[in-house]
């Protein structure tokens, strides 16, 4: 009788191992759709976006709180034109900062550390507007200046459009001002053209009234 041995090891040899693919291709038993889900910054532009860790000032503590580590960015409204400064934390995405790049914004340097720096916002990030003094630090000196320079820019952009949008808002004011004041002339014109034919027609018939007047009576009949 054959040995069935070989036959086995043989078997066991052509047998897959346990992490070889087989090939096979299992559906899965619950199928997920995608989800879209809004951030919030889809109608804004990305003009910075960089590396950080942000602390704020705790007045009644006296003392700084970290914020939350992530990357800081500043998002530019492609139709408005405002720009914002939103900053998440890097694994739970809760948001850190949220305020508006205003034109007296400024950034200074920490005295302490190249790497930091400070400023003022009045913040949007817990719901409600704060009025807070934030500190961020980057990894590098560069990326700090790099941040700074572009707030500045920002700031100093953001103040030319208000101008220019002040300019333009008075502009088109006296542009509305003159638009009523030619109304006005035409409605005083036509006025005064109505007024002389009025006095035309009052002419009119008083001379027809002295013509009747001044008319021979016809002779009585006997």
């Amino acid at each position: 009788m054959a040995s069935t041995e070989p036959d086995r090891r043989e078997d066991e040899e052509n047998a897959p191992a346990e992490d070889e693919d087989t090939g096979a291709v299992v559906a899965p038993i619950v199928r997920l759709e995608e989800v879209a889900v809004s951030t919030g910054e889809e109608e804004e532009e990305v003009i910075l976006d960089l590396k950080s860790k942000l602390y704020r000032f705790d007045k009644e503590g006296n003392q700084w709180k970290e914020r939350g580590a992530g990357n800081v960015k500043l998002l530019k409204h492609k139709e408005f034109g405002k720009v914002r400064l939103v900053m998440r934390q890097s694994k739970t995405l809760k948001i850190c900062a949220n305020h508006l790049v205003l034109p007296t914004m400024t950034v200074q340097e920490h005295s302490g550390n190249d790497k930091s720096c400070l400023w003022h916002a009045s913040d949007y990030a817990d719901g409600e507007l704060k009025d807070e003094l934030f500190c961020i630090r980057f990894a590098s000196v560069e990326k700090c200046k790099t941040f700074m320079t572009m707030i500045q820019e920002v700031a100093e952009s953001q103040g030319k459009r208000e101008e220019s949008k002040g300019a333009s808002d008075t502009a088109e004011l006296l542009e509305k001002l003159s638009v009523s004041d030619n109304k006005t002339e035409k409605e005083q014109e036509k006025l005064n053209v109505a007024e002389k034919d009025d006095k035309q027609a009052v002419v009119g018939n008083r001379k027809s009234e002295v013509d009747k007047k001044d008319e021979p009576t016809s002779p009585a009949k006997t």
